[in-house]
């Protein structure tokens, strides 16, 4: 019997003690919120900058940037050949 009584009394004290926690107000969510919304930003900034140097670094843009150059140097090379004479 005491056993139950036990029982009873630790589960009433645990739904109270459930209870008696207090809600977070809307302002403490608002801030939440905004923590929340500014880590996210900082990691998609984060994530974006290493992808763009991973592009930059790669051999593609190396090559792609090569090729435009050289078409740049041919077509002033013709420019300059063709209004110079």
């Amino acid at each position: 019997m005491r056993l139950y009584l036990a029982i009873a009394a630790l589960v009433l004290v645990l739904a109270a003690h459930a209870e008696a926690q207090e809600e977070p107000t809307i302002e403490q969510h608002f801030a939440s919120f905004h923590t929340k919304v500014k880590e996210f930003g900082s990691d998609v900034a984060e994530k974006t900058m290493a992808t763009i140097k991973e592009i930059e670094q790669s051999e593609f843009a190396a090559k792609t940037k090569n090729w435009f150059t050289e078409q740049f140097e041919k077509m002033k090379k013709q420019f300059d050949e063709t209004f110079t004479n």
